[in-house]
């Protein structure tokens, strides 16, 4: 299993409007072929930076699902929103252990 970790920072202090866009989220992802679980987080001491956790089956099933049917995911996002300059970022790691 593999957990990839998608961090960014918004600009425009939409944080409200974007956190209650992932509680109202349409669920997609938990469709996709080899997903297992998704944690959204946000930093007490940085509430405008968001860090999306996917649990996958395995690293194909993560890179199919990204390049294919991550805009689907993507449909409710406030409009408008603007991200802190370089400040998203995707690391992929090796689970060992919960």
């Amino acid at each position: 299993m593999i957990a990839a970790i998608s961090k960014f920072e918004i600009q425009n202090d939409l944080e409200k409007e974007v956190k209650d866009a992932f509680k109202k989220r349409p669920g997609f992802v938990e469709h996709a072929k080899g997903f297992v679980r998704l944690d959204v987080l946000s930093p007490l001491n940085n509430p405008s930076e968001i860090h999306l956790i996917t649990y996958w089956e395995s690293e194909e099933d993560f890179e199919y699902w990204h390049r294919h049917h991550l805009k689907d995911s993507h449909k409710n996002i406030p409009k408008g929103l603007k991200l802190v300059s370089k400040s998203w970022e995707l690391t992929k790691y090796e689970h060992i252990s919960s």
